[in-house]
């Protein structure tokens, strides 16, 4: 049997922040999903090296949480880290133009696809290490505490399997470390169905070190942020660690090379009527009363922006290896 978005938590609601503010998050998950779309197809004219892991489907996730973050914090992503990128202000020319290996990209074009870092806009790395970003994060938590920040770590289902996640789990709840671990649950590690290779209940079992934990629906903007809200303003607090477990799915193979084949009948189908871009335009049309043609304006001018990109991305040059060493991480 297939399984659906019925697996996910029920229908939440949040509240609006207001057209203005509901129109940019749905314009900053455009842009995660244009951009995706547009490292692919350079991909496939191999005009990008090495591998890639796409974030399509599962923008509400980073958009959510970087939504409620402050300057003195600080965020750890994944492989998958473009999204997370994006969704903390990280420059989108720059950004591809390191995913074309480009002296102007944002680490100078040596990073590559997984593992940027922009210090300037928060974010402490991109891990292509399971669950790397559990363990930065928990560790940042130490030096966030002294300027009242927050650190965030964004990873697969895949890495509550892994020794270090209970281990970061466990000194983070000690210590009360100011730190939000964020699972984006796409119910796929690699090409294993998570349940297959997962005993118990995720949830359950970080529960079990004294963590608060929330399981939400990943596909809704407005619900990822309310959790989010919540969980930082407790970590700042003082209140110690907090888990969002944030189910959602990616539309795309695990990385460059995988067409899907292992998704049960229907599957895909079934949560692409779960699109967070779907559900962010059925909430502005039904709740703010903007017409399709105006959110269709605002697809084709993010459109327009990667096209202009990749066009500048591809004329921008190479890094000269004996030079500019030791200054790819701005701060």
């Amino acid at each position: 049997m297939a399984r659906t978005t019925s697996d996910a938590p029920a229908a939440e609601t949040a509240p609006s922040l207001g057209a203005e503010h509901d129109v940019e998050l749905f314009r900053r998950m455009l842009l995660i999903r244009r951009f995706e779309e547009t490292v692919q197809s350079l991909f496939q004219k191999g005009e990008v090296h090495g591998t890639t892991h796409l974030y399509v489907g599962e923008e509400a996730g980073a958009v959510g949480v970087a939504d409620v973050l402050g300057p003195d914090d600080r965020v750890a992503g994944t492989y998958r880290g473009h999204g997370h990128a994006l969704a903390l202000g990280v420059d989108p020319q720059a950004l591809l133009d390191e995913m074309l290996g480009r002296a102007t990209g944002v680490c100078g074009g040596r990073a590559g696809s997984m593992n940027v870092i922009d210090l300037e806009h928060r974010l402490i790395g991109c891990f292509g290490i399971i669950g790397g970003s559990a363990s930065a994060a928990t560790g940042a938590a130490l030096a966030q505490r002294r300027v009242g920040g927050v650190a965030v770590a964004f990873f697969g289902e895949g890495t509550t399997n892994h020794g270090y996640f209970h281990e970061c789990l466990n000194f983070a709840a000690v210590a009360k470390l100011p730190v939000v671990f964020v699972c984006e649950n796409n119910l796929y590690g690699e090409f294993t169905p998570y349940e297959d290779v997962t005993a118990g209940d995720i949830a359950g079992r970080v529960a079990s070190y004294g963590v608060p934990t929330e399981t939400i629906d990943g596909n809704d903007v407005w619900v990822v942020r309310a959790a989010a809200e919540a969980a930082v303003a407790r970590a700042r607090a003082g209140e110690g660690p907090q888990f969002i477990q944030s189910m959602t799915y990616r539309h795309v193979g695990h990385s460059r090379s995988d067409p899907g084949a292992y998704r049960k009948p229907g599957e895909l189908d079934a949560w692409k009527e779960r699109d967070p871009l779907l559900v962010a335009r059925a909430r502005l049309q039904e709740l703010h009363g903007l017409t399709p043609e105006r959110l269709d304006a605002v697809d084709a001018e993010v459109t327009a922006q990667l096209d202009a990109a990749a066009v500048a991305g591809l004329a921008a040059p190479y890094p000269d290896p004996a030079e500019g060493l030791g200054r790819e991480f701005k701060d």
